[in-house]
């Protein structure tokens, strides 16, 4: 008999509720409006988004790292382990409870990630985060940005518009890296139209198969060349 999952924490966002459920000793979820966003013992896309974005960083002495999504920390802590004592990791949540659970229930899952000196969390949006840095031509550029949200680049996606991927904010993530930087992106699935408009705005795209079998998930990742 399968066991039940327990509330752990429950929060109001302007996307619908976020849960925190729990069940055996390390068997965690988070859900938001009842969407399944995240599973503590499926998280293989997470490890190998950090992984590969990191080993892209082996040339940068001092990397500077945004990543944009906490959830349980996993990818957090995958690129805490990858990077070195000198770089500097910042992460944009949306959400202070997701924060909270991070420090709380779910600290030993991500090894305790928070109280890394290297790591800095803000509660803001990393669109604007990106755009910002994009425009302040005396801040320094990030090294890698990488983006670990619920929802990738698919077909529907406003290819001018959307806040992420589409081709203005693709154009902003490129100003916001250094020359060299990295953009590494998790996805569903394989999706043309983005990998084109990533080309288009200055990167070089190398796409990643981030597991076996079951749905095609892909880590994008995209050099800045230009």
């Amino acid at each position: 008999m399968a066991i039940p999952w327990q509330s752990i924490g429950r929060a109001q966002t302007p996307q619908g509720e976020l849960e925190l459920r729990k069940r055996d000793e390390d068997e965690f979820l988070i859900t938001i409006a009842g969407r399944v966003l995240m599973n503590s013992r499926a998280n293989r896309s997470e490890q190998v988004l950090a992984q590969a974005a990191c080993n892209a960083l082996a040339g940068f002495d001092s990397p500077r790292v945004l990543i944009g999504g906490l959830g349980m920390g996993c990818t957090l802590r995958r690129a805490a382990e990858a990077l070195p004592a000198t770089a500097t990791i910042e992460v944009c949540e949306l959400n202070e409870v997701v924060r909270e659970w991070c420090a709380g229930p779910l600290a030993e899952l991500n090894g305790h990630v928070l109280e890394d000196p290297r790591v800095h969390v803000f509660i803001a949006d990393v669109a604007r985060t990106i755009e910002a840095r994009a425009r302040e031509k005396k801040s320094p550029r990030f090294d890698a940005i990488v983006i670990d949200l619920y929802e990738g680049p698919h077909p529907r996606t406003d290819a001018t518009w959307d806040p992420f991927y589409g081709r203005v904010a693709l154009d902003a993530t490129r100003r916001a890296l250094s020359k060299g930087g990295v953009f590494a992106v998790w996805s569903e699935a394989p999706d043309r139209a983005f990998e084109k408009r990533l080309e288009k705005v200055g990167f070089e795209v190398e796409k990643l198969r981030a597991g076996r079998g079951g749905r095609r998930h892909v880590v994008y990742l995209a050099r800045r060349v230009r």
